[in-house]
């Protein structure tokens, strides 16, 4: 979800009543799944696009892009050289190091990505080539849920460990929005970065404070035009007759995606068991969706009063599926999430969906 500014009809502080006929529910139970993060890993491409490059290259003034979007700069991929595929590996390899497994020893490959890099075959079959896996058996596929498929991915891993069908698995999400870009709008095209981030998830040794608590999600599909692309499906196929160039373009609503996620706010935090101020306090880190400078706004007006939320938008730009885990890398990085702490992973994505998982570290 994505948009510059909030709309000052917004109250600062507090969220508007969920949508749609059904009635919040309370608080889930904690799930109490042994399940933790290993290792994580991330990849950014080697060319560095400062947004003064792209104020220049649209007639905006120099400044506007962190001022609006909240982004300096981001990286944006090689054509051909830096494929999906190929970052995703690289982060993965990042992550098995740090988990001390090799690549071969997981049970399970999932390519977790807003952007695809082939409509056929998905992005599994192609990351676990690209990890010189593609005579290994491992089960390899995709979850897609546009900015949100880290975290749904992360539930499928989690829970096939919890029970266990399996004990180990390499999420990835490897995004290149730059190819999608619409230069005629402003609030797109200074926003978006490419980048790859992964994740060993393994089952939590007996004396591991690692756990996964509680998932929210909640989608309200007649937000389906806000952010969309609708090029590329069998919709607006490629050679369709109906098809226009501007169909291979991401489109947005900003201020309306915005007041859409803001309303599913009290559904999440309802459903995390953090819709007071005392539960809040309890957590230790926040690892948010990127999706704009507005939309971190928003999260901070939430009250994490004990919470340090890790932001990577300034330096990367919002990397859609890959926002996530960037952010959780840079935050077990830089030591503001450790080992045992607890906190939460929150998202809005296209469809328009939000979502929230609570786990400790």
């Amino acid at each position: 979800m994505d948009t510059r500014t909030m709309q000052h009809s917004e109250p600062r502080g507090s969220a508007a009543p969920a949508a749609g006929p059904r009635r919040a529910s309370a608080a889930a139970p904690d799930l109490d799944w042994r399940v933790r993060i290993a290792g994580l890993g991330r990849y950014l491409p080697r060319r560095r696009v400062d947004s003064a490059q792209i104020e220049d290259r649209v007639g905006l003034p120099r400044g506007w892009a962190l001022e609006n979007s909240g982004v300096a700069f981001r990286h944006w991929a090689e054509p051909e050289a830096e494929r999906a595929s190929w970052m995703g590996a690289q982060a993965a390899l990042q992550a098995c190091e740090r988990a001390g497994v090799a690549p071969g020893e997981v049970d399970l490959i999932l390519n977790a990505s807003g952007s695809a890099e082939r409509a056929i075959p998905d992005g599994g079959p192609l990351l676990q080539r690209e990890l010189g896996l593609g005579r290994s058996g491992i089960p390899a596929l995709s979850v897609h849920a546009t900015c949100l498929s880290f975290v749904a991915a992360l539930e499928l891993a989690a829970e096939r460990i919890h029970h266990r069908r399996i004990e180990r698995a390499l999420v990835v999400s490897s995004e290149i929005a730059s190819v999608g870009l619409d230069f005629a709008n402003p609030e797109i095209c200074t926003l978006f970065g490419d980048g790859a981030a992964a994740a060993v998830v393994e089952r939590a040794p007996d004396d591991s404070p690692s756990r996964i608590h509680r998932i929210a999600w909640r989608t309200m599909g007649e937000g389906v035009d806000i952010t969309t692309l609708r090029g590329g499906g069998s919709w607006r196929p490629p050679t369709g007759p109906a098809t226009r160039p501007s169909d291979a373009l991401f489109s947005m609503q900003g201020h309306a995606a915005l007041r859409s996620g803001i309303r599913l706010i009290p559904h999440v935090m309802r459903r995390l068991g953090l819709d007071d101020i005392a539960a809040r306090a309890a957590l230790r880190w926040v690892a948010p969706h990127q999706a704009s400078r507005a939309a971190l706004e928003v999260i901070e007006q939430i009250g994490f009063s004990g919470a340090t939320m890790v932001r990577t938008l300034e330096y990367t730009g919002n990397c859609i599926a890959a926002s996530i885990p960037l952010a959780l890398e840079q935050g077990v990085r830089d030591g503001l999430i450790r080992r045992g702490d607890t906190g939460v992973l929150l998202g809005t994505g296209a469809g328009l969906s939000g979502v929230g998982l609570s786990l400790t570290y």
